[in-house]
């Protein structure tokens, strides 16, 4: 099993927010997942409160073996998390 850390999409047309979740990578976007370990707000305005997640899990997971994606790659990095 390929298990993916990904962005799923809850927000509304032209109002994106995400949540960063654990997921097997046979599914869906938005379909089923294995654990939340934060969200993404891209619309929002303060630059602190964009991007939360929970840096003990999402390193407990990539130590695992889990292959974040390259945009949460790239969140994870810019906040100093791996």
């Amino acid at each position: 099993m390929a298990v993916k850390i990904r962005l799923h999409r809850v927000g509304a047309k032209k109002a994106p927010f995400y949540r960063v979740v654990v997921a097997d990578s046979r599914y869906p976007r938005d379909g089923r997942f294995i654990e939340e370990i934060g969200t993404y707000h891209p619309m929002e305005k303060a630059e602190a409160d964009v991007f939360k997640v929970d840096a003990d899990k999402a390193k407990q997971w990539i130590k695992n073996g889990a292959q974040p994606t390259d945009t949460v790659k790239a969140l994870l990095k810019k906040n100093n998390i791996i």
